[in-house]
């Protein structure tokens, strides 16, 4: 790792949430931007190939925590171009620790860039502003002076769950980056549906259709997010929320248990999650609820170039309903739009089928370059 990563200054450890009661006892909350690098650096010792971590300061000054990797194994002719590079950007309350299980696989034939959002993980924790659409130009603003700072002429964009979101409103926006706009389980596509009345009489119609059913930590953070920020249970709970988190994600403890026989995963989400909120603020800013979008990306994706490849990629067993991947082809033609459906996998496409998933995103930049 570049020695500039034991060099950066630390953040303040046990910084209180603005107006919040908790600020009187900072050490309320056992967490600290120390303790999310330390934890983090112990998922990262698992990398094989060359890594480069480190902050890439924004004009503004703010900080992205980024990683770049490459194939230490692979030496190109000097006069072979380079390879389109892939950039991967995170969901909600994520950060670059979890993907873990891809970043070596896919560095093998081209580099790989991954960053913490702004708001997220170990980037800046700036104030977002409360309306929707000066939120999203935040974080998108941020991921181009992200690229411009780190010199990319063209990328392979990729984005989970929110970060999937904001990809496509930044290839939107700066189409003439992105070279192919792969969508993993994406949020905040569909229009949230109208309630429909409940028939008084069911009696001979048949068994209701099987629906996937939302996961209790979903409905519990969706719970709190009209009146408070959605991760503010976490931080609420004090001592107690790296238990709470243990308690109401143990999937995240199963998908990496081969790498990790104790907490390190969860430990990891704690900390991106128990700091001070930012990122969080400006997607509360962008939602009705968790589950939808004040400004549904169906609507705009027509606003993508006709011939610019796009990639949906949706666990077959996921919350989120891939017939938003059926309604982009819809819109965009089937030319240039692809879904892809992962069997085994969940809304965390990328650690439940890390194999296939990798199998996937490599085959999708083959077809760049």
């Amino acid at each position: 790792m570049d020695p500039a990563t034991t060099s950066e200054p630390l953040q303040n450890d046990c910084e209180p949430e603005s107006s919040s009661v908790w600020s009187r006892w900072p050490s309320w909350r056992p967490t600290s931007m120390s303790l999310l690098k330390t934890v983090e650096s112990k998922i990262l010792a698992c990398i094989q190939n060359d890594l480069w971590a480190r902050f890439v300061t924004l004009p503004n000054q703010d900080r992205i925590w980024t990683l770049t990797l490459t194939n230490k194994m692979v030496r190109k002719p000097a006069e072979q171009a380079p390879k389109t590079p892939l950039v991967m950007v995170h969901g909600f309350g994520g950060g670059v620790g979890l993907w873990i299980r891809n970043l070596d696989a896919l560095s093998r034939s081209r580099p790989v860039y991954a960053f913490d959002l702004l708001g997220f993980g170990r980037s800046s924790r700036p104030p977002f502003p409360s309306d929707a659409a000066k939120a999203e130009e935040q974080f998108i603003s941020s991921i181009e002076q992200w690229r411009q700072s780190v010199g990319l002429e063209n990328m392979i964009l990729l984005g989970h769950s929110l970060g999937g979101y904001l990809a496509t409103s930044y290839a939107i926006q700066y189409p003439s980056r992105v070279s192919h706009l792969v969508l993993v389980d994406p949020w905040g596509f569909p229009e949230r549906p109208k309630p429909q009345p409940q028939p008084q009489d069911t009696e001979g119609q048949g068994p209701e259709p099987v629906k996937r059913s939302i996961p209790r930590w979903v409905k519990a953070v969706a719970g709190v997010v009209s009146l408070f920020n959605p991760l503010a249970v976490i931080r609420a709970a004090g001592p107690w929320g790296p238990g709470l988190v243990n308690r109401f994600r143990p999937d995240f403890k199963r998908k990496f248990e081969d790498l990790f026989d104790d907490d390190t995963m969860t430990q990891y989400i704690y900390h991106c999650n128990a700091q001070t909120p930012s990122g969080e603020v400006g997607f509360r800013a962008m939602s009705e609820s968790l589950g939808w979008a004040k400004t549904p990306m169906l609507h705009r994706v027509h606003l993508l170039p006709p011939a610019m490849p796009v990639t949906m990629v949706y666990g077959a067993q996921s919350w989120v309903d891939s017939s938003s991947g059926d309604s982009m082809v819809q819109i965009r033609g089937q030319a240039h739009t692809r879904v892809v459906l992962i069997n085994g996998a969940s809304h965390h496409v990328y650690a439940d089928q890390p194999e296939e998933f990798n199998r996937v995103v490599e085959n999708i930049c083959k077809t760049v370059d």
